[in-house]
């Protein structure tokens, strides 16, 4: 038997029976009994004794237990019950979906970001997209710190793609990602050369201290091999912006996104070194949990960022 044949024998089957009859049954079965079914329907326990005596009668089977003093569900009913309850809910929500699809964007949407990812592509489409939707509203929580989107009562996250957990969908944003190490010119002319990073041991290395309290390592990558150097300096900040600052003032070298430094690098102000250590990786992704419904404003937003997330400048 083909599936739309078996489907057309349903619809049959289903259409046969009185949606009141039908309403009335599952009512009574929730709620354990005809008064309660009867105020939840705004109807008369007796309309709704009737409504499931013929569903009984046409069903040719007994689906409920009555005394004077109790309602239950017979085996044959429960059975019943189970099978349609689920598939009752199914409906309800296609059709609260249809009607959320149909309505314009709106509501709040809360956003947990990195403040220089959020600085540097999640502002650009999040205006644009608030310019084309009026009505929509965000609240946005930059930190540092990974969070539990979920348990934290967000919407929406933006990580590095690499950082953002298994069990959630991803939507890529914005362009590759690319750190490199940057000082300024009167630095690097009275300081060693640096051809590997093993030379960074002879500099003053400007430290970023995480949010959890680490002292966050320095990534290279070079003919497929990556590897981390632990370097050491003088001074310790905890702002990526500080970092950018004070290699700007001499004070040594800095591990800052391209994004971050390019208008210091175009002017001269700064020099890049180790290039050909610090190849670009993927770059960042708004995620969100994959089991949760959304509402029409964030799916709006999603479907925006899935057409126009690469359009944000590029980083290199």
């Amino acid at each position: 038997m083909t599936n739309t044949t078996r489907t057309d024998e349903i619809i049959r089957t289903v259409s046969s029976l009185p949606p009141g009859e039908l309403a009335a049954f599952l009512a009574v079965a929730e709620h354990g009994g005809f008064r309660a079914a009867a105020r939840t329907l705004d109807q008369t326990a007796s309309a709704l004794s009737h409504a499931v005596a013929a569903l009984e009668r046409r069903l040719r089977v007994r689906l409920f237990h009555r005394s004077t003093r109790n309602v239950s569900l017979t085996d044959l009913g429960r059975r019943l019950a189970e099978r349609l309850l689920p598939a009752i809910g199914e409906i309800g929500l296609a059709v609260e979906e249809l009607h959320e699809q149909a309505a314009s964007p709106s509501g709040l949407v809360r956003i947990n970001c990195e403040a220089n990812a959020a600085e540097q592509v999640l502002m650009p489409l999040l205006t644009r997209f608030m310019r084309i939707q009026p009505a929509m509203r965000f609240e946005l929580r930059s930190e540092g710190r990974l969070v539990d989107i979920a348990e934290e009562g967000f919407d929406c996250g933006v990580r590095p793609a690499e950082l953002v957990p298994g069990d959630m969908i991803a939507v890529p944003i914005g362009s590759d990602q690319q750190h490199i190490v940057v000082g300024s010119p009167g630095y690097l002319g009275s300081s060693p050369v640096i051809d590997t990073p093993s030379d960074l041991a002879l500099h003053q290395c400007i430290q970023l201290r995480m949010a959890g309290g680490t002292i966050y390592r320095w990534e290279f990558q070079r003919r497929g091999e990556d590897f981390v150097v632990a370097t050491t300096g003088n001074l310790v900040v905890d702002q990526s912006r500080l970092l950018l600052a004070a290699a700007l003032d001499g004070c040594g070298l800095a591990y800052v996104t391209r994004w971050m430094a390019e208008d210091a690098l175009a002017d001269g102000r700064l020099t890049q070194v180790l290039a050909d250590w610090t190849p670009p990786y993927p770059g960042l992704c708004l995620y969100y949990p994959r089991h949760r419904h959304l509402g029409a404003g964030m799916r709006g937003f999603v479907d925006f960022l899935r057409r126009e997330g690469s359009s944000v400048r590029p980083v290199a």
